[in-house]
């Protein structure tokens, strides 16, 4: 006979089943708060930054808490995934909002990674993606593509804005597939102060080449508090843990719910309008990543 469930076993069961919403809202403000921030700064000089900022902060994290650090034989594994995920996925996207690209649209861009990765879990981690959750990911693919549907037209930027674009969502797949099956069992605050400097090391050059352009305004700071303790820490440490305990392609279904959501941002922050066919689009996309949950 099972027993019953625990006060606390409740409590944990409540707050795991929070993390996507709280994954995909805070998420979602990275693209506004990083476009914001590219106002001030060139994009390498700003992630070089970020993930030095966020890597000495998990730093201290890490001693006060006396967290165990990872094995000499896991530094590569982690730095692969740390690579992947913060300076192949955020050195794309930011490189395609700076040449032009809008936030939305590269937001559309992200909605295909729940695809590419459905198709890469079965080779790379032996999960098996049924009939149904086939069509689950060609409805929600469908439902980005209505949401963002009146950007298209207005912010594709240049061709090398749209291969930036394509390339965040190839690096954040190979990052979530990478991370399932090597990085599962990491602490998340060492593991994340390999990966952060692993990902500063590969942006270094190319920010020396900028000439480590940045103006320390008001509202570039804020961006970068923002994208530093609310994003790499905060939203990546939830990232982890839905990764640790979904399957990949599920976890990867909550991407379908950022361009969506990055629109009503705009909405309430900037104004702009979203259009009828744009909330159908939404409540689409939310019906099938809601069937498509990490359970």
């Amino acid at each position: 006979m099972m027993s019953e469930p625990t006060p606390d076993s409740r409590k944990n069961a409540l707050a795991y089943s929070a993390l996507p919403a709280i994954f995909v809202f805070f998420w979602s403000t990275g693209f506004i708060a990083g476009k914001q921030g590219l106002q001030d700064a060139a994009p390498f000089t700003f992630l070089f930054y970020r993930f030095l900022i966020v890597a000495a902060v998990l730093t201290l994290l890490a001693f006060a808490a006396r967290a165990p650090w990872p094995p000499l034989r896991a530094l590569v594994p982690l730095a692969i995934g740390g690579v992947l995920v913060h300076a192949g996925y955020l050195s794309a996207t930011f490189g395609a909002m700076y040449v032009g690209v809008e936030a939305g649209v590269s937001s559309l861009m992200a909605g295909m990674q729940p695809v590419l990765t459905a198709v890469f879990a079965a080779p790379f981690l032996g999960e098996r993606v049924s009939g149904r959750q086939w069509a689950g990911l060609a409805l929600g693919f469908f439902g980005v593509v209505l949401v963002v549907w009146n950007k298209i037209g207005l912010g594709l930027g240049t061709p090398l804005g749209m291969f930036y674009a394509f390339l965040s969502v190839v690096c954040m797949t190979a990052g979530t597939l990478w991370q399932k099956r090597f990085g599962g069992a990491m602490d998340l605050r060492t593991g994340s102060v390999v990966q952060f400097m692993a990902s500063a090391l590969v942006v270094l050059p190319l920010a020396y080449w900028e000439g480590f352009r940045a103006d320390w305004t008001p509202s570039f700071i804020a961006s970068m508090a923002w994208l530093c303790l609310v994003l790499s820490v905060g939203t990546i440490s939830v990232l982890f843990v839905l990764i640790r305990r979904g399957a990949a392609a599920e976890v990867a279904s909550l991407f379908f719910l950022v361009p969506p959501t990055t629109a009503v941002l705009a909405w309430f922050m900037f104004g702009e309008t979203l259009a009828p066919v744009s909330i159908f689009g939404m409540a689409l996309v939310a019906m099938v990543t809601w069937k498509t949950r990490p359970a």
